[in-house]
């Protein structure tokens, strides 16, 4: 799904992979780099695949994202290497011979067993391999070192101009999901025909999303990770909470959008979110604490609250003492990439721990924003059972409206989420962008 962009970006973006893995080398003390792709795994007692998901340190270099037993060798001063595995089959779709823009920057040996692959692998030198215990070959075990991984865990925060273009893409397939979602809401489908619905605009199946789709009708959208998608339709739909991605090359977006029915209480809370949500996004800016703007936006959220006279307290205090968390219960977001939830958001680069503020565990970014870096923002406020039956026998319990939150309850709660690209000056907003285009 690449497109001329990408295509014309690629080359520059592997220069940066090849300049990182040149400096890492030297510095850990490694003559190679090699990565797998991984293996096809079964289920247990079963012939039936499990969804191929690629290690994402391999994608990093190319966008190959159903290509099991495929390696790449990599020594500095010399053409990448990639053993591309593809097996004379008649009961599967093998893969397609290569092609891309990527395919010229690569010495491409193609495979048709994979234990060839040791073959074209470095028999000299010290090599570090990346990649799971069982995609081992004979004198290729994965060494996975810690070091070498956490830089390089570290600097995929910094996306460069080729990945920025392909997560675009990567919103741009989400949009018509969400919009057909919306849709389907409002006819009064199901979660799963509404998921269905999801897939059909997307072009996506189930097993290549990025993750799971979280759709929630009512009171399902107090489960964070709500994970079923009910087959009947409610008798009233109050609320739709539908937390929906796309995938393009490997790279992944991740939009979260709340829609009501009408009820003004409702409304008026999606509203108050959408506007912090807006006022956080605008807020993504290099030299940000991230921990600060987490911070920031139990504030905001706390005075959603008591705007709403949900909760009659001072934001600061219901900070202080945990209330905002009874409905604020996650992180503000997170880093986003080849993964969604992308790696070392919340450590340096040499893997050390920058930690949390106190009080908020759940929180899975807590590195300052630099230029580069596309972090997830993503306020909710949710009506919680047991959160909200721990809080019931506290004495801040006593500033709840409990009858306004008796009724809010019925929708489950409200959460928005766009991705925002930190740039040099003012933020990007990749989701609302491709919104706007749709």
């Amino acid at each position: 799904m690449a497109s001329h962009d990408t295509a014309t970006l690629y080359p520059a973006h592997l220069s940066a992979i090849k300049a990182r893995v040149d400096r890492l080398l030297e510095k850990h003390g490694f003559d190679h780099l090699l990565v797998a792709s991984g293996i096809e795994k079964y289920e247990f007692l079963d012939d039936r695949p499990y969804p191929f998901k690629p290690n994402a340190q391999f994608k990093a270099w190319l966008p190959l994202t159903r290509h099991p037993h495929c390696w790449i060798a990599y020594t500095p001063g010399q053409r990448p290497v990639l053993a591309y595995y593809q097996p004379d089959d008649y009961w599967h779709v093998p893969p397609s011979p290569p092609e891309g823009a990527w395919v010229e920057h690569f010495d491409i040996r193609v495979i048709t067993d994979p234990a060839e692959a040791a073959k074209h692998l470095p028999a000299t030198g010290k090599a570090a391999i990346l990649g799971e215990a069982d995609a081992a070959l004979p004198g290729f075990m994965p060494n996975n070192p810690k070091a070498l991984m956490d830089a390089l865990h570290y600097h995929r925060a910094y996306k460069t101009p080729y990945e920025l273009a392909v997560m675009r893409l990567a919103q741009r397939r989400a949009v018509p999901g969400h919009l057909a979602a919306h849709a389907a809401f409002k006819a009064g489908l199901s979660e799963a025909r509404i998921h269905a619905a999801y897939l059909a605009a997307t072009g996506h199946t189930d097993l290549d999303l990025p993750y799971s789709n979280i759709v929630c009708l009512n009171e399902h959208g107090a489960v964070l990770h709500y994970q079923y998608k009910e087959t009947r339709a409610p008798s009233q739909h109050r609320s739709l909470l539908i937390d929906a991605g796309a995938e393009v090359d490997g790279y992944a977006s991740d939009i979260t959008r709340t829609w009501g029915n009408g009820d003004a209480d409702f409304e008026a809370l999606i509203a108050a979110v959408e506007d912090e949500q807006q006022a956080l996004c605008a807020r993504v800016r290099a030299g940000v604490d991230y921990r600060d703007l987490h911070l920031e936006c139990h504030l905001r959220l706390g005075n959603v609250l008591r705007t709403l006279e949900i909760v009659d307290m001072d934001p600061t205090q219901m900070l202080e003492t945990g209330l905002t968390s009874t409905f604020f219960p996650h992180g503000l977001g997170h880093l986003i990439g080849l993964q969604v939830h992308d790696v070392a958001g919340y450590t340096d680069e040499a893997g050390e721990l920058i930690p949390r503020p106190a009080g908020h565990p759940y929180l899975r970014m807590t590195r300052t924003l630099e230029p580069g870096m596309v972090v997830t923002i993503e306020p909710g406020i949710y009506f919680i059972p047991t959160l909200l039956a721990k809080l019931k026998a506290t004495p801040q319990g006593k500033a709840v409206d409990w009858r306004k939150v008796e009724h809010l309850a019925k929708f489950g709660g409200v959460r928005i989420e766009d991705e925002v690209h930190c740039t040099d000056g003012g933020p990007e907003n990749l989701s609302r962008d491709a919104f706007a285009a749709t």
